[in-house]
Parts: structure tokens; C-alpha cells; sequence
């Protein structure tokens, strides 16, 4: 799916533009990473946030957690350069993962507690990052924290409705955008 351009509030809007109130063509939006960093390396500064991104998911797939999607947002995801004047200082992640085969939550934990901590993971990465394993069945649980994160992040605090982007964790999708970030950052620093 295509990213939509902000809206007139400068965020992207929560139903596509001019599809209809009940479409299903709503935020989040199913993007490729790719998508994400041709429409978001915008300056400097967003291109080092999406170097962190790209870190984090990478760090993610070391230790094998490749299923699974994330949602992003925050003011990343906004015209915070127009709203603010200064631009984001970090991408909101949630990260909805299923449990590789053999491995329990505490062996993730265990052996990769700076991934789960979401104040380590705000340093280390410039992202702000949450995890929610998923399972084979859709439990209560899931689907109140899944609800949680899609009532945050379908509204500024200011109230006014947005929307948010979903992307797969996939690996070859992290190759494609991080050759194209860095291909986004020559083209700049030669022009």
C-alpha cells in the first residue's frame, strides 16, 4: 500500500484519502521498509532515526524473532518540522513477535534484555520500543493489548485522529531499505 501524504493537520490521515469512513483501506498502513525509508529520509535526522530502526529490527532477527510485524508512529510518522519546527527525536515501535520454536519468553529475556528494555532500546536505537509476543491463537490478552496500542496511536495528544504504519519483520526487507537509506544518504551528500 501507498503511504498517504499528510493530511491538513500534518499527520498521516486515519482512513486513506477519499476512500470512505467504513474502508478498509485504514491506518495502520502495510508498507514495506523500503516504502518507509523512500518516503522518510527526508534530512539528516530522520535518516539517523531510521539507521536506529534498521538496527533494531536487525538486532531483533539475530535472535530469531522474524515473525511478526511492527507498528510505527509517534512524531516520526508526523510533520512534527511543520508543527513543532524541530524534527522527531525517535520512531514509536511496537513490536508483535511469536515466540521462535523451542525458546521460551525468559530465553529471550535471558540472553537479549537490552532488545526488551524500552529505555535501553530508546538509546541504543533512537527507537521507542515495545514487544508483545503473539501466539498461534488470539487470546483476550492479545487482543486488549493490541487495542491498547491501536487506541494510543490513532490519536495525537492533542486528540486529533492519525494513523500509523504496520511493517512485516523480514529480512530481506531490512537489506532493500538499508540499501536504499545509504543509497538516499550518498545522493544527498553529493548534491
Amino acid at each position: 500500500m501507498t503511504i498517504p501524504d499528510w493530511n491538513n493537520a500534518q499527520v498521516l490521515p486515519p482512513i486513506f484519502p477519499g476512500k470512505l469512513g467504513n474502508s478498509p483501506d485504514r491506518s495502520p498502513y502495510r508498507v514495506s521498509m523500503a516504502g518507509m525509508v523512500a518516503r522518510f529520509a527526508t534530512s539528516p535526522e530522520r535518516i539517523r532515526i531510521l539507521h536506529g530502526l534498521l538496527d533494531y529490527r536487525i538486532a531483533l532477527s539475530k535472535t530469531i524473532i522474524s515473525d511478526g510485524f511492527q507498528w510505527l508512529d509517534g512524531s516520526f510518522m508526523e510533520n512534527k518540522e511543520l508543527i513543532e519546527g524541530k524534527p522527531p527525536n525517535d520512531v514509536d515501535v511496537v513490536t508483535f513477535y511469536e515466540l521462535p520454536k523451542g525458546k521460551t519468553q525468559d530465553d529471550l529475556l535471558g540472553d537479549n534484555p537490552e532488545l526488551f528494555d524500552s529505555d535501553l532500546v530508546k538509546v541504543q536505537f533512537n527507537v521507542d520500543g515495545y514487544a508483545h509476543q503473539i501466539g498461534e491463537q488470539l487470546k483476550q490478552c492479545d487482543v486488549r493489548r493490541i487495542s491498547y496500542w491501536y487506541s494510543m496511536w490513532s490519536h495525537r495528544r492533542d486528540e486529533r485522529w492519525k494513523g500509523f504504519l504496520e511493517v512485516t519483520l523480514s529480512d530481506a526487507e531490512n537489506s532493500e531499505a538499508k540499501a536504499l537509506l545509504e543509497q538516499i544518504e550518498r545522493e544527498g551528500a553529493q548534491s
